[in-house]
């Protein structure tokens, strides 16, 4: 079969690493996808739309019949380090990893063969109460020790590249929020209280249905910090529907104190994390051309 890129998939990676080296992975993707199926002789049922932002999913099953999914995501993405986050946990909390083909070998297209989870139902079906209490239980368990010689990048240095980037933003409208952004990054990296092993994009999203737990984290971006980091971007689910309401920014406030006191996590740096990556999301947003996401996360920060 084909395995032609959902527009998803294309527009978020030209957004996040730039057309040139989009289009190039993109043009090499389907040879990529038939090599990583060839590799373990897999039967390709169809490929996830509308996907995820960095890489193709496909469901297969094995020569066994057994089903599963396969990930094909570009060397820029670091399905490596996906792939060593993921071994790691060993299924704690996470999809499991059912193969190491190809470890190492990612951008010779091997991919990552996952377990098959419900790709359909993640717990943004489920209301918000719920969402956000499964969601933490989901989390907590993902912080652990990483694994000694890890090569995961850590919150400092990944943030000091975004940091860069919005210290770039020409708009403003935002430079307020830029600056409050900023100095509240440099206050918690002056006292970060520990290392542990992160998914560094974790929300509900990323969190699908599955047969051998309810409720399994996926879409890694591994990296090493504080569990207020990794906390942040859970806190702005559905951000929409806070703006929408009249109660937004008292119910957003609230949503902070209450995942920080659910998780053994200090407020503060929660509160700071959160308006350190919404800006950051904001101001990338903006830059991409879409202004009323980076409006609607701009607004929600300036209530932080």
């Amino acid at each position: 079969m084909g395995f032609e890129p959902p527009q998803r998939l294309v527009r978020a990676l030209g957004e996040t690493y730039g057309d040139a080296a989009a289009d190039a992975w993109l043009s090499r993707l389907p040879e990529l996808a038939r090599q990583a199926v060839g590799l373990r002789n897999l039967d390709v049922e169809r490929v996830v739309a509308p996907g995820g932002r960095s890489s193709l999913v496909a469901l297969v099953r094995l020569p066994d019949g057994t089903p599963a999914a396969l990930k094909v995501a570009p060397p820029f993405a670091a399905p490596d380090l996906e792939r060593a986050a993921l071994a790691h946990w060993n299924g704690w909390g996470t999809v499991r990893l059912l193969d190491t083909a190809g470890a190492g070998a990612d951008a010779a297209g091997a991919g990552l063969l996952l377990e098959r989870l419900h790709t359909e139902v993640s717990l943004r079906s489920l209301p918000e109460a719920k969402a956000l209490l499964e969601a933490a239980g989901t989390v907590r368990r993902l912080w652990v020790a990483p694994p000694e010689g890890h090569g995961f990048e850590s919150v400092a240095a990944r943030t000091a590249r975004q940091a860069g980037a919005m210290r770039a933003v020409r708009d403003t409208g935002a430079a307020a929020l830029v600056s409050a952004a900023l100095d509240a990054r440099d206050e918690l990296l002056a006292d970060s209280p520990e290392e542990l092993l992160l998914h560094g994009n974790f929300r509900q999203g990323k969190v699908l249905a599955g047969d051998r737990a309810p409720w399994l984290a996926v879409g890694p971006e591994p990296l090493v910090g504080e569990r207020a980091y990794d906390l942040a971007r859970l806190v702005r689910d559905r951000v929409e529907d806070l703006v929408a309401a009249a109660s937004g920014p008292t119910s957003g406030r609230r949503r902070v104190n209450k995942l920080a006191d659910s998780l053994d996590v200090d407020r503060e740096r929660l509160r700071g994390w959160t308006l350190f990556r919404a800006v950051e999301s904001g101001t990338r947003a903006l830059a991409a051309g879409r202004r009323q996401d980076g409006e609607l996360l701009l607004e929600f920060a300036g209530w932080l």
